[in-house]
This record gives structure tokens, C-alpha cells and sequence, in this order.
């Protein structure tokens, strides 16, 4: 059974754009281009249109929908609450669906076809290895968001020994009094930054709560929503739920921001919500279990490091900004620094950064005097997506200062650094 709406499942929602223009004013593409096909409410007067048969999916109606980072700016700040990111994704695969794949899609069958991609380039370094690679699945969504033209001159973390699935069981076990909670860490974190995955283990674990790990899980579509695929969407969606029903949990948490919009809106567009459980932010769930009392009881360090925070657009917009704030603010190794235009969006939004990348790396650009004006040496987030796209950033500009996620910082408080005999 498909997750996802067809477009003509819209039609309704269609009428509730009352053409206002607020949507400009938080559409990062919009901002670039000026183009009313880039806003919301140009995108709701195409769909409408090609469900009213008045226009064909032709080349520049297919360039002007992917002119879309799926940021969900719009959604939030819309008086109606029209979904135009869902409203986006359906029309794109009705493109898929009745056009076949685009030169982009074309090209990301065929890496994931393969076992060898990429492995990293590190400031600029030109040596590529297909190492990093060969370790992630054919329908992960790393596959999807790069391809060698992309990867060039990016910089990208260092390549992992193991991966997450090799540095953390599928079950901990915790106390009696404690429920068991699910972990969707997603490809990143499982791939690209399995350190930080595996602290979204074993930070539940050492608050007492048994966690489930399942290692049948995958990518959570998000890459595979921007592309318009809509048969591996379903096909993921199928095997991550199947994964988490093995063992009865509480809630499923997530780290990556993108994963969690995925899991928690777009898995939900059909059926409700699949888990049949809340999907939780970690940062969310941290405070929730009283971790800022706990860090704040903590003896505060001589010259903290100032760090700042960039808001994630799938947190953000779904009203997690204040959860990573006060994590930050509470912790005893650090000074938090509150950073201008913080909600701006970092330009990565799936696969955009590999049909639009110039225009990604422009929309990037502009967390540069932000990152620059903060006089951080950190900027923590909550996305794996966006530390990757923030130190690119960071890199290209030479700014003194690095990108990381907020588990690490919290974990350095805590003493913790990932070590399961290690209580908190």
C-alpha cells in the first residue's frame, strides 16, 4: 500500500491557496530566483492546472517544480496550512510516473546500481575513492543526493571504519521501569557520521530506557520524495515500517531532521501514522527526561567554547527550535551564542543540491555572514544534512570554526563519548 497521495488527492486543498504572496517572504528559492513558479503559490497554480488539463508536463513546468527544496518554509508560515512540499512531491511523481525518470533520475538508477561512488573530498582534495560506498546499500539516499559532478570540491567528513549497524547491537536492554524506544538513525548517521549515531543509541540507553535498534532499517525516502520515486518511497516506507513492528516501543526517535519530517508527515499523508507511535526529535525527548537539570548541575568550565546553533527547516518548521537551544545553553563546557538568521536555510533539501547546485550553493552562501558574525568556533545542528552543507559552507569560506552535531557536545558534558558502561 502507497504512503503517498496521488495529485488529484489535492484537489481540495488546491483552493485553499488564497494567492497572499506570504510564502515569498520565507521561500529560500524565491529569494534567489524571484520567479513566481519558485514560490508556493505559483507550484498550486501549476498543479491545479495540470489537474484542470490546461497545461502538460512539458520541460519548463518540469523545471519549474523542481525548482523546491521540500523545506516546508512555506507550509509553516501559510494562514491555510496548504501543503505545497506534499502537494510538490505528488506532482513530481506524477512526472515520473507518466514520463519515466529525468536526466538526474536516469543517472542516480545507475549509481545505485553500482557498488563503487565516492569517498571523500576533503578542502578541495581531487583523489576520489569509492571506498565510503561500497558499505551503503543500493537504496540508501546518499546514493541518491550525490553523484561524482556533485561531490566535487565539497567537502565531506572523514571515511568511517565501521558503520553504525557495526558499532551498536539491535537491543539494549535498561531498566524495568523504563519502555522501550525505537532509533531511525537514517543513512548519514549511519554512514557518514556513525559516531553520532551511535550516541542517538546509547544516550536513551543511559537514561534508562531500552532501546531497539533494528538492523533491517533503511533510508527513510526523504532523497527519494525529492526525485518524484515514487515506487521506492513505498518500497522504503514498507521495510522501515516491518523493521520497528518486530518489538512493541514506545515512540521512535530520530536525529537527522530530514528523517524526521519523513517518518513524520510524509509517511503519514495516507494511513495516518504507520508506527502506530509518536516519531520524537532527540533533542525533544532529552529535555523531556529532565537532561538540562541535569547538565546544568554540572560544575561549569573555566573559558567555555562558544558555540551557536542553525535550525534545521523539517525542525524548525515543525516548532523544535527550543529544545536544542536550552540543551546548548545548559551545557557546562560552553557559551551559547545566539546566531543571526539562524532559520535560514542551508541549500542542501535533498537531491536540490545535484539539480540545482549552483543555486544550492547560492542559498548557502547566505549562512556565511551569520556563521562569520556568530565569532563561534562551533555551529551545532540537529541534521546530519545540514553539518555536511554548513562545513562545506564553513570550508569554502575559511571561517575559524566547525560544524557539529548537538549529541557530541552533549555527550562531552556528560563524559559519556558513546560508552555503554558509562552512566549518566
Amino acid at each position: 500500500m502507497s504512503q503517498q497521495k496521488q495529485l488529484e488527492e489535492y484537489q481540495d486543498v488546491l483552493a485553499q491557496c488564497v494567492r497572499c504572496g506570504v510564502c515569498q517572504a520565507h521561500c529560500p528559492v524565491y529569494r534567489e530566483t524571484g520567479r513566481e513558479g519558485s514560490v508556493a503559490r505559483g507550484k498550486i497554480v501549476l498543479a491545479a492546472s495540470v489537474l484542470a488539463g490546461e497545461v502538460e508536463l512539458d520541460e519548463r513546468l518540469r523545471e519549474e517544480i523542481s525548482l523546491c527544496l521540500l523545506c516546508g518554509s512555506c507550509v509553516a508560515k501559510c494562514p491555510n496550512q496548504v501543503p505545497t512540499d506534499a502537494i510538490v512531491g505528488a506532482l513530481r511523481r506524477r512526472i515520473t510516473t507518466e514520463q519515466g525518470l529525468s536526466s538526474l533520475g536516469k543517472k542516480v538508477a545507475s549509481l545505485t546500481g553500482s557498488k563503487s561512488l565516492l569517498k571523500t573530498l576533503i578542502r578541495g582534495a581531487d583523489l576520489l575513492s569509492p571506498l565510503l560506498f561500497k558499505k551503503i546499500p543500493e537504496s540508501s539516499g546518499l546514493r541518491l543526493r550525490f553523484s561524482p559532478d556533485i561531490l566535487k570540491d565539497r567537502s565531506l567528513p572523514p571515511l568511517p571504519d565501521r558503520t553504525l549497524f557495526d558499532r551498536v547491537p539491535e537491543f539494549l536492554q535498561g531498566r524495568p521501569d523504563k519502555p522501550v524506544v525505537g532509533i531511525f538513525a537514517g543513512c548519514a548517521l549511519t554512514y557518514l557520521y556513525p559516531q553520532v549515531g551511535e550516541l542517538l543509541v546509547r544516550l536513551p540507553h543511559l537514561l534508562g530506557y531500552s532501546v531497539f535498534f533494528p538492523k533491517a532499517q533503511g533510508c527513510c525516502g526523504m532523497p527519494a520524495f525529492s526525485s518524484g520515486n515514487g515506487d521506492l518511497i513505498d518500497k522504503l516506507a514498507k521495510n522501515n515500517i516491518q523493521a520497528f513492528a518486530e518489538k512493541k516501543i514506545s515512540l521512535l526517535l530520530t536525529a537527522c531532521a530530514s528523517c524526521h519530517g519523513m517518518l513524520s508527515v510524509h509517511y503519514a499523508e495516507k494511513s495516518g501514522n504507520p508506527f502506530g507511535v509518536e516519531v520524537v526529535d532527540i533533542h525533544q525527548f532529552l529535555v523531556e527526561n529532565g537532561l538540562v537539570g541535569q547538565l546544568e548541575a554540572l560544575p561549569r568550565q573555566a573559558n567555555p567554547t562558544q558555540v551557536t546553533y542553525h535550525d534545521p527547516c523539517h525542525l524548525r518548521n515543525a516548532g523544535i527550535t527550543r529544545a536544542p537551544r536550552d540543551l546548548l545553553k545548559a551545557l557546562p563546557q560552553a557559551e551559547y551564542v545566539e546566531m543571526e538568521d539562524a532559520g535560514l536555510c542551508c541549500g542542501l533539501g535533498g537531491t536540490f543540491t545535484a539539480t540545482h547546485p549552483e543555486l544550492s550553493r547560492s542559498i548557502g552562501a547566505k549562512k556565511q555572514r551569520g556563521l562569520a558574525e556568530s565569532g563561534t568556533a562551533l555551529v551545532a545542528s540537529g541534521c546530519p544534512g545540514c553539518i555536511l552543507q554548513l562545513q562545506n559552507i564553513i570550508d569554502h569560506a575559511a571561517l575559524p570554526m566547525r560544524a557539529v552535531h548537538t549529541l557530541e557536545l552533549i555527550s562531552q558534558a556528560l563524559g559519556a563519548d558513546a560508552d555503554p558502561d558509562h552512566a549518566v
